[in-house]
């Protein structure tokens, strides 16, 4: 269902508000990541606030029948941090202590170390497999649930990831749903320099997946698609195109910003440019 016009300028709010607070932590502790954090916000709104059948309360108490969510692309780990705290998950004042000594924020997600948090992740190329295993534990327990999986583009030079694919779809997981956050970037390079990703959305279509591609910072065409995926036997792929570094103007689409960290005064005028100032 699509949003209200009240619900969209909400979750547009609240995306400005993760990605400022993302800013922040990131700033505070001079770690990299920042585009790679900024370009999924979008995707972490809608699964929260709108698609998922999970709740803080359902996290803190292992819920069989909550939907997961793993963040595969671990690196993204403020992103998944500061919507999991905004949505009540865990005290935001907990945001301050990330990656200080003893902090169980850590630069890439640990095991449970906060309430929705479901796998460590960051060795890229893992979470989709490991999705798949819930998927299939769902069918063998006779549970209702679904699981999503958030991976980036640069995640799919692994192969493990169309092992993945091809035993999803043997499988019939139809609970199953990758989002690929295709930011066209990975660590050094164009995504597309370094592998052959294209045509990406046919590649999904013959490993027998339902595969969609949308504006990956549309948040009411990702919450559209997630609600309105078919109820088949095929595992599903979201391909959301989207912007590394989304959100600030001097941030946007520059490689430099996964591995830099913002000053004091670029602080100040990405809290701008978001509409918080």
């Amino acid at each position: 269902m699509k949003p209200k016009k009240s619900d969209a300028n909400d979750l547009k709010r609240i995306a400005s508000e993760v990605r400022f607070k993302i800013i922040e932590i990131i700033y505070d502790s001079q770690a990299p990541h920042l585009g790679s954090s900024l370009s999924c916000v979008d995707i972490f709104v809608a699964l929260y606030w709108k698609v998922l059948n999970n709740n803080p309360e359902m996290a803190r108490k292992k819920d069989v029948l909550r939907d997961r969510c793993i963040l595969s692309k671990g690196h993204a780990a403020p992103t998944l941090f500061a919507a999991l705290a905004k949505r009540g998950y865990f005290p935001e004042k907990m945001l301050d202590n990330y990656l200080k000594d003893g902090s169980c924020l850590a630069e890439h997600p640990g095991p449970s170390c906060v309430p929705g948090v479901e796998l460590a992740t960051g060795s890229l190329g893992h979470g989709l497999s490991v999705g798949l295993g819930m998927a299939i534990a769902s069918r063998v327990n006779k549970q209702d649930y679904k699981v999503y999986i958030v991976m980036s583009d640069g995640e799919l030079n692994e192969g493990s990831v169309w092992e993945a694919a091809m035993f999803a779809a043997a499988q019939k997981a139809g609970n199953l749903v990758a989002i690929i956050d295709y930011n066209k970037w990975q660590a050094t390079a164009r995504s597309r320099e370094v592998m052959a990703l294209e045509p990406l959305k046919q590649k999904w279509d013959a490993f027998g997946w339902n595969a969609y591609e949308i504006n990956g910072h549309d948040i009411n065409e990702i919450i559209k698609t997630l609600e309105n995926i078919p109820k088949n036997d095929k595992p599903s792929v979201i391909i959301a195109h989207t912007i590394k570094g989304k959100g600030v103007s001097f941030m946007e689409d520059d490689n430099n910003w996964h591995y830099k960290a913002p000053t004091h005064e670029e602080v100040q005028k990405a809290k701008k440019e978001l509409g918080l100032a």
